[in-house]
């Protein structure tokens, strides 16, 4: 099938790791390891199909209430994430931003953070966004909280918009949940207002460029109409 139509952003709920890892008697962190790869492969098929923009739920601000061992195992993998890939990133034109309240997260990787986002600032093919200590409510709330200092006199969706950790990504078109859980899980609630969603029972280690076509296809079936008869 010829894929007539393409959502311009795509954003991925990175769900089923743990499972993964557990169905083949490993430990969680590797199944992050394998999830993080899935990334790599996801990232090479979006650039392919030429979509411009790809959200990606790394570490949600719930996420903090898991192990020690495993959230600083997630943190390792994010350090060489970010070194191993940028250069690639650069040569592909691909622009990394980074979501969230980076000030929770260790001193070091918030500067690789910023050193990645700022090597890769001037490319436009593809926009990743890596949202890192995420949560939808929390940005919801931050955003209030900032509009009240500011003491803006009207606001609207655009305004709004502009105050909210995802200020730099449009809208949601696709949501991809891998792992066969049927929800959105605080994840990016403004931008999926007219959003498409789609659940897979894939676990996200096994993600890939088929899997993405496949929920591609599905797309082409979507009537969207944003609240008109």
């Amino acid at each position: 099938m010829k894929l007539k139509k393409l959502p311009n952003h795509i954003g991925f709920i990175l769900d089923g790791n743990g499972r993964w890892a557990k169905k083949r008697g490993l430990k969680r962190n590797i199944g992050h390891k394998f999830g993080v790869e899935a990334v790599k492969k996801t990232v090479e098929a979006l650039l392919e199909k030429n979509i411009k923009y790809a959200s990606f739920f790394v570490f949600s601000t719930e996420n903090f209430k898991r192990s020690k061992e495993e959230v600083d195992g997630i943190f390792d993998l994010l350090r060489q994430y970010l070194k191993s890939d940028v250069k690639e990133y650069k040569e592909k034109n691909v622009r990394l931003i980074v979501s969230g309240d980076l000030t929770k997260i260790p001193q070091d990787l918030q500067e690789q953070i910023l050193n990645s986002v700022n090597e890769t600032k001037n490319n436009d093919k593809l926009i990743v966004n890596i949202c890192l200590n995420y949560g939808g409510q929390q940005d919801i709330i931050h955003a209030c909280n900032n509009i009240i200092k500011d003491k803006l006199d009207f606001v609207d969706e655009t305004v709004f918009k502009s105050y909210l950790y995802t200020k730099d990504m449009p809208p949601l078109d696709f949501l991809i949940r891998t792992s066969g859980e049927i929800r959105i899980s605080n994840f990016m609630l403004f931008d999926l207002a007219y959003s498409e969603l789609y659940f897979t029972k894939t676990l996200w280690p096994d993600f890939n460029k088929r899997k993405l076509l496949k929920a591609l296809k599905e797309f082409q079936f979507r009537n969207r109409r944003f609240g008109k008869a």
